[in-house]
């Protein structure tokens, strides 16, 4: 085995985690929910020498709007007239909500500098495969940035190439490493 894909549930996590660096094999995660066990899981990955890469959202799309979000956040965050806030929807089944990829989102923002509230909203109905937007919103004017999956197909890609991406690579990775090659060769160590 070359690489294992977890889309598993929170709390299996750790454990395949544990087991699966255990025996030398590297992995891509696309589980939302496990972060209290980061340190864990790290510690796993440097302990066995592999390569990990890890996202709550696989899709090349969401990880250009993850920045496109922040830089927005960023402009606006020393601009008290502007409220903002997050939304999404998903299919039916989906268990989480907020899903992680909103947090991610609103994490984002944060990071960027926007220290006021964010309302945060989440709907499940259908068969929808996710909507995500974020909007800021003033007396003046309002500015609203959505991204919309069509189907499940891109998260699947965006999955095999983080998949191929990190064999023969040791450290922990976050997607967005590999969409926006920030530089790291085979073999360097991801921070995440």
């Amino acid at each position: 085995m070359d690489v294992a894909i977890d889309f598993s549930i929170p709390s299996a996590v750790l454990r395949n985690v544990e087991g699966v660096a255990a025996l030398g094999v590297n992995m891509v995660i696309g589980t939302t929910g496990w972060q209290e066990h980061a340190g864990s899981i790290r510690a796993a990955v440097e302990k066995h020498g592999i390569g990990l890469v890890w996202s709550p959202n696989y899709s090349v799309g969401v990880n250009a709007f993850f920045r496109l979000v922040a830089e927005a956040a960023k402009l606006l965050a020393g601009q008290p007239e502007y409220g903002s806030w997050a939304w999404e929807i998903h299919h039916s089944t989906k268990k989480d909500a907020p899903s992680g990829t909103l947090l991610k989102l609103v994490e984002e923002m944060k990071k960027a500098g926007y220290a006021r509230p964010i309302d945060v909203g989440s709907n499940r109905a259908g068969a929808h495969p996710g909507t995500h937007e974020i909007g800021f919103d003033s007396s003046s004017d309002s500015i609203t940035l959505r991204h919309t999956a069509r189907s499940r197909e891109g998260f699947a890609r965006g999955a095999l190439k983080a998949a191929q991406w990190v064999m023969g690579r040791r450290g922990f990775y976050e997607f967005a490493d590999i969409v926006f090659d920030r530089g790291r060769g085979p073999g360097a160590g991801g921070q995440g």
